[in-house]
């Protein structure tokens, strides 16, 4: 069924747009969820409240893309999960050193600025579109789908240190571009 038909399930408030959207993108959103949590468990939950956001979203949402709307909020709550739990554990996952990593990048950029944010997002949709396909797909499968450096180099056929010597300049790229766009980094 096409995102738009599905949207409109929605917005009649009709449960099957849950099942519709499930038979679409369950496989995806959990995807998503295990690439943050590592847990089958915890990215079965996430999935399931991230269902249930939809509903409560849609409407007064009208996402033109099922799919992005829907690996955003998988996102978010999964990263907000994992928060959870590190705050009981105080276990420093392979997640949190992703985001570090970026962070290296993001550093002296107001990110919590609504406005700020949104500059920042399409800077960085700009620097992405910029990129050549390879170097593109090994950026967001680390920073979106936090996916570890071992699967993007069997998944990519690069070695382990290859990703690594990529996903750095990627950064100091970055971090050049950021700064030529006005952003103190």
């Amino acid at each position: 069924m096409e995102d738009n038909k599905i949207v409109d399930l929605f917005w009649s408030r009709s449960e099957r747009a849950i099942s519709e959207t499930q038979k679409k993108y369950d496989k995806y959103c959990r995807y998503i969820a295990n690439n943050i949590l590592r847990d089958e468990w915890d990215s079965e939950e996430c999935v399931s409240d991230a269902y249930v956001r939809l509903w409560e979203l849609i409407p007064p949402n009208r996402p033109e893309k099922l799919s992005v709307f829907a690996a955003k909020i998988v996102r978010g709550l999964a990263i907000d999960r994992l928060r959870g739990k590190l705050a009981k554990k105080r276990g420093v996952p392979e997640t949190e050193l992703i985001t570090d990593e970026l962070a290296e990048s993001l550093n002296g950029t107001d990110q919590n600025n609504i406005e700020n944010g949104i500059l920042l997002r399409d800077a960085i949709n700009k620097f992405l579109y910029g990129l050549e396909k390879e170097k593109r797909i090994v950026f967001v499968r680390r920073y979106w789908y936090m996916s570890s450096i071992r699967n993007i180099a069997l998944d990519m056929n690069m070695s382990e240190g290859n990703v690594k010597t990529t996903l750095c300049r990627l950064r100091a790229e970055l971090k050049s571009f950021l700064e030529k766009e006005g952003f103190e980094v």
